[in-house]
């Protein structure tokens, strides 16, 4: 006896499925050189060294809020590369490489997204994309910072990253905390956008304990996830609720709270969003507060996040386009970061000579 056919109750505002080919598929067309890989391995190393305590270097995360445009990319990244290997006994400089933007409401939602900047909506096309840029640059000897949204990106692309963040309004998710647990690299979580570092301390206490939770294999096969834990997670700060947070008082309050995490070093301090007052303009004094307190012996500091692109400020999204100026949040421009790297070169040197006479 045929069943009653019952009025459909699933997928009723879903209108279209497209295929995705596995990460595997992907990273095997597009699979790391040797360079690449030794970058990758060598970037996370530093990384969690200086989160140990074992390499004293200020970490510097610094690169377009995000990326739209691979020529200007690779251009600033051939920039960064250079000026890395002069700085690079005092500063550990990591290239931003955002592919996800994280929207309040509606907006372009980045590379991986829309990579035609058209609305088609070709995640296929900006996967792909998206990994030939981590490749190229990496291949240059330049370590990638990056921030996962979407849960299912990492398998795609987490291989030839470096650094990670766990964006303000995905802290709090158990998600994002389920996946940084079993992420290969350091993982910042930023405090929440209300500026509670509360959340961000049970994000990194969270991440740090092993979990299991739904996701995909290498294969694209619906699977259960079993991970060990990331004993690298950490802090970050950037401000929020109309309040920057990277003063002393601050950076004690958070030193306090860190109390629960084990490395000395644990915190990094984002010098755009709430503690800029989202005026890109306003990062070089946020930098030079957070190097001043790190001369000044501020050992729970690890870092600073710059927003930095080859063109100052940032322009709209839809028309003719400025090259090499964001498409998202405004940046400094490459002279201004130049200028606060070697600057900020300078002092750690002569701090590092005055301490060893």
């Amino acid at each position: 006896m045929t069943e009653p056919k019952h009025p459909e109750t699933k997928n009723l505002r879903v209108t279209g499925y497209l295929a995705l080919s596995s990460p595997q598929v992907l990273v095997d067309q597009l699979p790391l050189s040797e360079c690449a890989a030794q970058t990758v391995i060598d970037g996370r190393a530093e990384i969690g060294k200086a989160l140990a305590g074992e390499d004293d270097r200020l970490l510097v995360i610094t690169g377009p809020c995000s990326i739209h445009d691979r020529a200007a990319c690779l251009e600033y990244a051939k920039k960064l590369v250079e000026l890395r290997r002069e700085v690079g006994d005092e500063l550990l400089i990591v290239m931003r490489v955002y592919f996800e933007k994280p929207r309040t409401t509606v907006g372009w939602k980045g590379l991986i997204s829309d990579p035609r900047l058209d609305g088609s909506n070709d995640m296929t096309a900006g996967l792909t994309l998206a990994r030939e840029i981590l490749c190229e640059i990496n291949d240059l000897g330049l370590p990638c910072a990056t921030e996962f949204l979407d849960p299912i990106v990492p398998q795609y692309i987490a291989d030839l990253v470096s650094w990670v963040a766990i964006g303000a309004r995905t802290t709090e998710s158990q998600t994002h905390r389920q996946l940084a647990s079993g992420l290969s690299m350091p993982v910042g979580f930023k405090n929440s956008t209300d500026g509670s570092l509360q959340i961000g301390i049970d994000a990194v206490v969270s991440a740090r304990h092993p979990h299991a939770f739904l996701g995909i294999d290498m294969e694209g096969q619906t699977c259960i996830v079993q991970t060990s834990g990331n004993a690298d997670a950490h802090l970050v700060l950037r401000g929020g609720g109309g309040q920057p947070n990277f003063s002393r008082a601050h950076i004690a309050f958070a030193k306090a709270l860190l109390e629960k995490v084990e490395h000395p070093r644990a915190l990094v301090v984002d010098c755009s969003h709430g503690n800029s007052d989202k005026d890109y303009r306003r990062q070089p004094e946020v930098f030079d507060a957070v190097l001043e307190q790190a001369l000044a012996g501020e050992r729970t500091i690890l870092g600073a996040m710059l927003e930095s692109n080859l063109v100052a400020g940032n322009q709209k999204y839809g028309g003719e386009l400025v090259y090499g100026q964001s498409l998202t949040d405004g940046c400094i421009d490459w002279e201004t970061t130049e200028r606060l790297l070697r600057d900020a070169h300078a002092k750690l040197r002569s701090e590092r000579r005055k301490l060893s006479a």
